[in-house]
């Protein structure tokens, strides 16, 4: 990789961290007020409009808070669905920054001559995210390459943004305390402070290029390791379309897209213990053949063989209707003080989500003409929690909802009509923890993670 002699230089600055701080409790004292004020006032008002403007500065703002709502609406009614709805769009399509910015920024990675290592380099942004925006390029050699470039003082960013939402979660839970959200985040903090190393998800990639090496209908990018850095990926451009274009598609094309996700999340889930926690439209697109291409590899959770295991015992514990099992399965995981009634609200929330994997039929992901995947049971789910006295999820557990919430969504806008229990029966019919581990071990030490 490139020397990144910046990289510590514009790193946890006390100046960004302050500057950021105003910012974003700008943004911050106003989604506290109108998610309060929405709750004890019976949600009076335009909420649409409120959520439509929320999602307008936190947009504007960019950086990690972005991520981080993205991730809370997918824990049962943790924010207002009018403001799920509404920032579940930001990531895709934040603001991008400009010319000027950007030749500054490349400058700084891989020096003043920067222009001399490229054919060409787009002027204009091919797609703007939370922590930073990617060009189209042509290198020397006439490959097509895609520059994640991220923005200035991203270190400083995050830590005021993450301290800000320690703030909003502590608010949240002094009014509804259905959700203890200190594990959560925790977990948000470490996965956000790992995506700001590119070097890293350059790491991350290799290890989905060996975990995903016999799955023909996913393709991943490789990396320019000459024209990368810690704030700079660079890597091989995938064409392809966002999945909307193929909700209209006929019945087998979207199948074999939904058959292809299918794989590409769970293959590394089941067989090495990695989960890609952030399925949302920006990291993905559709080539013409159906198959998939995995654009991001910030996101990535690595889990101990035990909490695979555990997944699948509570599967079986579901399809026996063994409650000693199911138990087992969540202390597994890290839940605890399991009193009966928290278990039954725990049962109630996986048996939605194994529903489909639990059917030996050909069927759609959800049964419920509810457009938003999840929502009907998920507030069923957070009534309960509120009168029980709520619940603390254990930070393994964030990523791993995230991920299935999300995939279900893909799969609930394409209208598959999969047999989810084969698909998920021929992932896990020679699992052993043992074997995981072992293959884990090896596949993380190749790439240096």
């Amino acid at each position: 990789m490139a020397d990144e002699k910046q990289y510590s230089s514009e790193g946890n600055r006390l100046s960004g961290r302050v500057k950021r701080y105003a910012q974003v409790s700008t943004a911050v004292g106003s989604l506290a007020a109108r998610m309060a004020g929405d709750k004890m006032l019976g949600r009076e008002g335009n909420i649409e409009k409120k959520a439509a403007d929320l999602k307008v500065a936190l947009g504007g703002l960019k950086g990690p808070m972005m991520k981080v709502a993205q991730i809370l609406s997918t824990i049962p009614d943790a924010l207002p669905r009018e403001y799920a709805q509404e920032l579940a769009h930001l990531q895709a399509n934040a603001p991008q920054m400009g010319w000027p910015f950007v030749k500054r920024r490349m400058a700084n990675e891989l020096g003043p001559d920067w222009q001399s290592r490229f054919s060409s380099f787009e002027h204009d942004a091919a797609a703007a995210a939370s922590l930073g925006q990617v060009h189209r390029a042509q290198a020397l050699d006439g490959r097509q390459l895609a520059c994640k470039l991220q923005y200035p003082e991203m270190a400083s960013v995050v830590e005021a943004d993450l301290r800000q939402l320690r703030m909003i979660l502590a608010l949240y839970r002094g009014y509804d305390r259905s959700i203890d959200g200190s594990e959560v985040h925790a977990e948000l903090s470490d996965r956000l402070r790992e995506e700001l190393d590119y070097l890293r998800e350059a790491r991350h990639l290799a290890l989905y290029a060996t975990m995903l090496a016999e799955e023909k209908g996913v393709h991943l990018p490789g990396v320019d390791s000459d024209l990368s850095t810690h704030r700079l990926l660079t890597m091989d451009w995938l064409d392809g379309e966002r999945i909307t274009n193929f909700v209209d598609a006929s019945l087998e094309a979207r199948n074999a897209v939904a058959y292809n996700m299918f794989r590409a999340w769970y293959v590394p889930f089941y067989f090495y213990g990695v989960i890609h926690g952030d399925p949302h439209l920006g990291n993905y697109t559709v080539r013409p053949d159906f198959g998939v291409n995995l654009l991001d590899f910030g996101c990535i959770r690595v889990f101990p063989p035990s909490f695979v295991s555990g997944v699948i015992d509570l599967y079986n514990a579901l399809d026996r209707n063994d409650r000693e099992l199911a138990v087992h399965a969540y202390q597994t995981w890290g839940f605890g003080n399991l009193s009966k009634e928290l278990i039954d609200v725990l049962n109630m929330w996986a048996g939605f989500l194994y529903g489909p994997l639990l059917e030996d039929k050909t069927r759609r992901i959800q049964d419920s003409e509810d457009g938003v995947y999840g929502r009907e049971i998920a507030e069923k789910v957070h009534a309960e929690l509120r009168r029980i006295g709520g619940v603390k999820p254990p930070r393994e557990f964030v990523l791993m909802d995230r991920a299935a919430i999300g995939l279900g969504s893909v799969f609930l806008r394409l209208k598959a009509e999969i047999n989810w229990h084969n698909l998920f029966h021929d992932l896990i019919r020679d699992f052993n923890a043992n074997d995981l581990a072992q293959r884990q071990s090896e596949a993380l030490q190749k790439v240096g993670l």
